[in-house]
């Protein structure tokens, strides 16, 4: 097994100048016969034609770098004049076609393969998979022709990806067998496109990048107190002047799709509601001075929980993707020393629905819970901020909620351990290493690739320590995340020059969990080479 580190030099191998030996009957220089036959009339051996010798082949550098690579000596592979993509399953007709057109082939849909061809089939079996999908594919170089194998269609389009990078730039597909699947099921982007608004162009070129990266989701927050920035049907009212038309969010959906990405949305509450409460101010949640707590509705009045409900169940019409994402973060409401003496109607409704001994908190949860069960009959793996679980109490939250831990400067912190401990599994989104916060507010600073290269790996979930290699299957994989509390801070062009590298460094850590073969300074020329 060749380690990624192998690799720079380069993906030189297949690139490199081949040797031209002639070899002789005799074993021989190529000069005179060292015993010439007796009778002068006898044939001769003609002259036989030169061969070529290839030195063993390098493992290919890509990003994030391949897990096992067998060397083999040949000539590799790169895009020649009337080459192929032909395909073993009308299935895999999308990813087919997406590759001849990237490497200016011809797509031959399928026809028998040939020498200069890519030949991209699934394999009749089902290999076992975490997180319900085998990602896993075989790429083979091998007689000046490419064959992309894999369980499911996504592994087809990894290794697509694989040989895309490789042939970069003039590039060569070194000789040999790459035998390559992550080591976290769940790799993800996520977008504040509430604080700050993307357009459609923006988003599509990232969904590109990812793709290549071989990301799998795409998390979009697009409501907050300062935006609702996707066009609603049932409540048009709460809708800021710039946002996503449903007709716009439809074709990234399907570009998406077409890169194996699944759109993780986001519709975070109780809390981060402004856009919601400015259209109806009555649902405002007040202390006992009437000063009003910024962004959180009143959980105690049915009238929230309908309104959220109803836009939960119209967007999960439009998204149709694996998982959600339902906030629960920052409920200021429990940000106060005294929750039950600030906010009495909340105690008392907590009291009234959980019992006596019930108090903020467990409404708290209980809303959680409510609004995870509007998303339900959609089956959708769903998921909520580590803040937004709290200890003890006397209301729970649902057994499978998976817990998205981003900080641990919470009131009442938890460690990561604690969830660990108590079965949940966990997405991580270390504010440490994987925030992107515009402007830098508070203790933010933008973070660097090299940092999270060097650094950061998905056991290191708070802070800068990692917790026990024994939780290592809880950990479903993690996500960088780019946050607008600034919003003009940047331009979308300075945010996508922002994270260039550090999704680069990211994926590489949630795709191999050894440690980079490449210094960082050789990681940075890698991804200038192959994009």
């Amino acid at each position: 097994m060749s380690r990624p580190l192998a690799i720079a030099a380069g993906a030189v191998a297949a690139g490199a100048v081949a040797l031209t030996v002639a070899v002789w009957p005799d074993g021989g220089d190529g000069g005179a016969p060292a015993n010439p036959p007796s009778d002068s009339k006898s044939a001769v051996s003609p002259t036989p034609s030169p061969t070529k010798s290839y030195p063993l082949s390098k493992a290919p550098a890509t990003i994030p770098a391949v897990r096992e690579h067998t060397a083999a000596r040949g000539p590799g592979w790169k895009p020649q004049d009337g080459g192929r993509v032909v395909i073993g399953d009308g299935d895999l007709a999308d990813e087919g076609k997406l590759l001849a057109g990237e490497l200016k082939l011809k797509y031959a849909g399928d026809a028998d393969p040939r020498e200069g061809d890519v030949e991209l089939a699934l394999t009749p079996e089902k290999a076992d998979a975490s997180d319900g999908r085998d990602e896993s594919y075989t790429l083979s170089v091998k007689g000046q022709r490419v064959k992309i194998t894999a369980p499911e269609e996504v592994g087809v389009f990894y290794g697509t990806r694989t040989l895309k990078q490789e042939v970069r730039g003039e590039g060569t597909a070194p000789e040999g067998v790459v035998r390559d699947r992550p080591a976290k099921p769940q790799r993800g982007f996520m977008i504040d496109i509430a604080r700050k608004h993307f357009d459609a162009a923006w988003i599509e070129d990232r969904i590109r990048e990812l793709g290549d990266l071989k990301y799998n989701q795409l998390g979009l927050h697009f409501s907050d107190d300062q935006a609702f920035r996707i066009e609603s049907d049932s409540h048009p009212e709460i809708v800021s002047r710039d946002h996503l038309s449903k007709a716009q969010v439809r074709r990234i959906l399907k570009l998406a799709a077409s890169r194996h990405i699944t759109v993780v949305p986001e519709i975070d509450s109780p809390g981060h509601l402004g856009a919601v409460i400015a259209a109806h101010p009555s649902l405002q949640l007040r202390d006992t001075r009437g000063v009003a707590a910024r962004g959180a509705v009143d959980i105690s009045k049915p009238q929230a929980a309908e309104i959220v409900d109803d836009l939960l169940e119209e967007y999960a019409d439009l998204f149709p993707g694996r998982y959600w994402h339902l906030g629960a973060d920052e409920y200021r409401a429990l940000t106060v020393e005294n929750p039950e003496a600030s906010y009495p109607q909340l105690a008392a409704a907590a009291r009234e629905k959980y019992g006596s001994d019930a108090r903020v908190q467990d409404l708290a949860t209980g809303w959680l819970n409510d609004r995870a069960e509007t998303m339900r009959p959609y089956e959708r793996g769903l998921r909520a901020w580590n803040d937004g679980f709290f200890r003890g109490g006397v209301v729970q939250a649902d057994d499978d909620l998976d817990v998205a831990y981003w900080t641990g400067k919470e009131i009442g912190a938890r460690e990561p351990v604690e969830y660990l401990k108590a079965g949940r599994k966990v997405i991580n989104y270390n504010d440490e290493y994987l925030y992107y916060v515009l402007g830098q507010p508070n203790t933010f600073r933008y973070p660097t690739g090299q940092r999270i290269y060097e650094e950061w790996t998905p056991l290191v979930i708070r802070g800068t320590k990692p917790v026990s290699a024994e939780y290592d299957d809880q950990i479903l994989g993690g996500s960088f995340a780019v946050w607008c509390d600034l919003a003009d801070s940047q331009t979308q062009a300075q945010v996508a020059q922002g994270v260039r590298m550090p999704l680069r460094a990211t994926v590489q850590k949630l795709w191999d969990a050894r440690e980079p073969g490449l210094s960082w300074g050789e990681f940075v020329k890698l991804a200038d080479r192959v994009g």
